[in-house]
């Protein structure tokens, strides 16, 4: 399909078309080659390069240039480009500006669209949520930056009780995005590796978006940025330079929507739902569950509330077996709420018990080993689908 948003990488070409020395490809065409990997043809007296050129340029119309780009390279793209497109977006946080952030997102931001639009903040998330919440009521688009997601408590009361329901009590919409690293596996301690979502999910008139990789990082951000409610947005800081994937180039404006689930592996024997980090746990384990003939199909959440309970529905109705699989604490965690989904949703096509593998009811541990012990990991899942196959 030609209209693809730009998943679709092309194929390698192994046409043998003859060209004369004398002709050297054009700068599109060259791009293109590079780009997807297409081979170049042999130099031969009787051929006709030009033959080629007007083929690349309408590949390039139609597919144009996916380059390699980390987690956190995708989120900048995208608020620089929802920056170029939108006047009204504008970033606030703690040294976001000349230093460009604690991981970097913001880096060149303030060289490119200045002081106003890049706003370096006190060390007050209260602050920093207040005057975004401000900002967003007389019609601008705040895209605050907490520098670390696990101080985004200091700011509950404005979130939950003036941003998620401004809409609800006086029809004032309330478009800001609160954007920052989350998550554990890098030794941060108890205050800089927490999974802080499910304080938000529980409260209706917030948006909670978590993605794991760097397409819908970039494409979930930008629609963030758009909607005209609050999206708390949070980053999975392991996978910041971690993950790299190809995606479309800045001339193609696209979007993921929010509350949408995606299948990131078929499978046909069991499901696993889960998100963000988690996501290349499930992944890592159905390769070594493969090899034995387990085939799992493994449902990226993308969003956690909305939850796309279509998708978590179509899943289990497919496979009959699930494990629920998450990075934050087991007591009050998302699994407890996607158990009353599918309980809801798809209880007659399950065959076996509902799974949940999540960290444990701790806090996140500062020591390497005890921090390995706290997570799911890969054999805790693949002794688990082993368990639940068999049942």
């Amino acid at each position: 399909m030609l209209a693809d948003t730009g998943r679709t990488s092309l194929p390698v070409f192994h046409h043998i078309l003859p060209v004369p020395s004398s002709q050297a490809p054009n700068r599109r065409s060259s791009k293109i080659l590079r780009e997807y990997n297409i081979k170049k043809c042999p130099v031969s007296k009787d051929g006709f390069r030009t033959l080629l050129n007007p083929i690349f340029d309408a590949l390039a119309v139609h597919f144009p240039c996916m380059p390699v780009v980390t987690y956190l390279e995708a989120i900048r793209q995208g608020i620089w480009e929802e920056m170029e497109r939108d006047p009204t977006v504008f970033c606030l946080g703690e040294d976001i500006g000349i230093y460009g952030g604690a991981f970097k997102v913001t880096d060149g931001f303030i060289d490119r669209f200045g002081p106003e639009r890049v706003i370096d903040t006190p060390i007050a998330e209260s602050a920093i949520m207040g005057a975004a919440f401000g900002a967003a009521l007389t019609g601008l688009r705040p895209v605050a930056e907490f520098q670390f997601m696990d101080f985004i408590g200091c700011a509950f009361n404005q979130i939950v009780n003036m941003a998620a329901k401004s809409h609800y009590r006086w029809g004032a919409p309330a478009p800001l995005v609160l954007r920052g690293p989350s998550g554990g596996n890098v030794h941060g301690g108890p205050f800089h590796s927490q999974n802080p979502e499910m304080w938000f999910v529980h409260a209706p008139g917030l948006k909670v978006v978590c993605p794991a990789t760097a397409y819908d990082a970039k494409g979930l951000v930008k629609a963030a940025i758009r909607d005209h409610n609050p999206v708390i947005f949070f980053e999975h800081k392991y996978l910041y330079r971690r993950i790299k994937e190809e995606i479309p180039s800045s001339e193609v404006d696209y979007v993921v929507p929010i509350g949408k689930a995606r299948v990131a592996r078929e499978g046909h024997h069991l499901s696993v739902i889960t998100y963000a980090a988690m996501l290349y746990t499930a992944l890592e384990a159905a390769e070594l569950l493969s090899k034995e003939g387990i085939e799992i199909e493994i449902l990226d959440l993308r969003t956690v509330s909305p939850l796309d309970r279509e998708a978590i529905a179509a899943t289990v109705k497919k496979t009959n077996k699930v494990i629920i699989l998450h990075e934050h604490a087991r007591t009050g965690g998302l699994a407890g709420e996607i158990s009353a989904v599918i309980n809801e949703e798809a209880f007659d096509d399950l065959d076996g018990p509902i799974v949940r593998l999540t960290s444990l009811d701790t806090p996140v541990p500062f020591s390497p080993p005890q921090e390995e012990f706290f997570l799911p990991k890969v054999p805790d899942l693949v002794r688990e689908a082993r368990r639940l196959h068999a049942y």
